[in-house]
């Protein structure tokens, strides 16, 4: 009996999966505490030079009005407001002031006087991240993508090895440590290793969490557990917003935001070990205890010897000659994927669909601030957007089909993003409202791609070749750390970049085969032919390089 048909038996998705699953959903919330508080801790402000006739203790934005502005600092044409890295070359006596004729001479700033009427407290404040050292506000945001990154390839792996329970419960001490550390942090460098250890950590919360919920439902119902465990997410998101909102101090609200994390300690005695795992390591008397205390939660008989014949006959367990049962699953290689034109096709377009998703999503997120109006509205309604988006593939993945929402889902959000492009200078509104059109659409699209992606892949080559799309998405998400310091140079910017790419993207999808109550390809042969048609299909593959 297979381990799918065993838990149809004991229950699809019973009283005893649903009280372990909204556990494992609840960490997700600090995980977009830690993705998305960034926004905050790094804040940006206006900011000009400290005059050599200021104290950088007494200090204010505005200049006193013995000091007009045009006499201190010159005019930058590019950004058509006075400069903020640079001030004139002069001798500021009183006779220079009274003269009213400014210096044509410029130095660059050494020191720098913000203004603290949007925020009061920010790690830029604290450490001068800004014109020459403005690069060094993004390099956070890659750090920490770039930890996501190695955290999705190591944690991956070793829980596969050592057991999905061990690895996330050391990913939860890691994000506690690593956030803590983040707010003491007494200089920048020692602050963006910490956001790298907390980005390799929430990869092991998320994603382990993830797994273990994915392992304990039945297959009808794995669509509707992956996507509720977003909304979790996006609840994180929306209490990220009334917490930085609330804790003005950068350090405070960072140390804050992990704190929580704590009380997840207390799942080791709750939370068991996937029995999926337990049974494919062959620990079968670990995997029976744990099943036979589902039944019990779930009402169910579980006789001895109905578990035994599963333990025995699960197609999950290796053969005892250590051979895999599936010779086509032992002689697949990931290469297999490039080396079939069909498949290569296929497998370029998903990676790309999963790098523009990504990027989209984190670029969206992190551009609020440039918007205009109210930073913290505006990140609000960037995390409800998402629940009707959620909601939406819900309904639609059954009904319209995988392929028509994520395309429909991404061409959307590009035509609201693209017409960014229309919008005057002084309609924030305006902007804003396509902003966040655009980034319900994204996140409906990214809900879409995983399930779309993991249904196109032979199974042989399956979980490696999401691997590779997982890999493509924090590429994505390296580089949309940089996509939104191009509204400096153009505020709609970064939002136009991203509508070209989410456009590109979607029309790419339709070139993928729809799998709504399709047969999945299992082999590599079968990948090759699936979505290819009858007229093109070949009846052996034996002649393809």
């Amino acid at each position: 009996m297979a381990y799918d048909e065993l838990l149809e038996h004991l229950g699809e998705f019973g009283r005893y999966q649903k009280r372990i699953y909204f556990l494992l959903c609840l960490p997700a919330i600090t995980c977009a505490f830690h993705r998305l508080v960034t926004i905050f801790l790094l804040s940006k402000a206006p900011h000009r030079c400290l005059m050599p006739f200021e104290s950088l203790e007494n200090a204010t934005f505005l200049f006193p009005p013995d000091r007009p502005i045009n006499l201190s600092l010159p005019w930058d044409s590019s950004s058509e407001t006075w400069s903020q890295c640079r001030r004139l070359d002069a001798n500021f006596t009183d006779e220079y002031f009274k003269s009213g004729v400014p210096s044509t001479e410029t130095v660059q700033c050494k020191n720098w006087v913000f203004d603290y009427s949007k925020y009061s407290s920010s790690a830029v404040f604290e450490w001068d991240l800004v014109c020459d050292k403005s690069w060094m506000r993004s390099m956070a945001d890659t750090v920490f993508m770039l930890g996501i990154l190695i955290g999705a390839i190591l944690f991956g792996h070793l829980s596969d090895k050592y057991g999905r329970k061990p690895i996330f419960f050391f990913s939860l001490v890691l994000q506690v440590v690593g956030g803590v550390t983040a707010g003491f942090a007494p200089e920048y460098y020692t602050f963006i290793f910490a956001r790298l250890c907390i980005g390799i950590s929430t990869s092991g919360v998320y994603l382990v969490a993830y797994i273990i919920g994915m392992e304990m439902v039945s297959p009808s119902k794995r669509i509707y557990a992956g996507v509720i465990m977003n909304y979790f997410f996006t609840a994180g998101y929306i209490l990220t917003a009334f917490a930085a909102y609330f804790i003005k101090d950068w350090r405070t609200l960072q140390i804050t935001l992990s704190l929580p994390g704590l009380a997840f300690f207390l799942y080791w005695w709750y939370v068991p070990e996937s029995a999926r795992w337990l049974v494919a390591k062959g620990r079968n008397a670990e995997a029976k205890q744990i099943l036979k205390k589902a039944a019990i939660v779930n009402k169910i008989e579980l006789s001895d010897g109905l578990l035994q014949k599963f333990l025995t006959s699960s197609d999950d367990e290796p053969e005892k000659d250590g051979n895999n049962k599936n010779p086509a699953a032992k002689s697949a290689s990931l290469l297999d994927i490039v080396k079939y034109p069909n498949l290569r096709k296929k497998s370029l377009i998903i990676f790309f669909l999963w790098f523009v998703n990504n990027l989209s999503y984190y670029g969206l997120s992190w551009n609020v601030s440039n918007l205009g109006g109210n930073d913290y509205l505006n990140f609000l309604i960037s995390g409800l957007v998402e629940i009707p988006a959620y909601t939406f593939i819900l309904f639609a993945l059954n009904r319209y089909g995988r392929k028509m929402t994520l395309c429909g889902s991404m061409l959307a959000g590009s035509v609201a993003l693209l017409s960014c492009i229309f919008v005057p200078n002084d309609m924030s509104w305006l902007l804003i409202t396509f902003a966040m059109t655009g980034k319900m659409a994204i996140t409906a699209s990214y809900g879409v791609v995983y399930i779309f992606s993991a249904e196109q892949f032979p199974t042989v080559v399956r979980n490696a070749a999401m691997g590779i799309s997982s890999t493509a998405a924090r590429v994505g998400g390296i580089i949309a750390a940089f996509i939104h310091q191009l509204a400096d140079t153009w505020k709609p910017l970064p939002l136009i970049v991203i509508g070209a790419l989410a456009l590109s993207a979607g029309l790419l999808s339709l070139l993928l085969p729809e799998t709504l109550n399709r047969k999945l390809p299992e082999t590599i042969e079968d990948g090759e032919n699936f979505g290819r048609r009858k007229a093109r299909r070949r009846s052996s593959m034996s002649g393809e390089n």
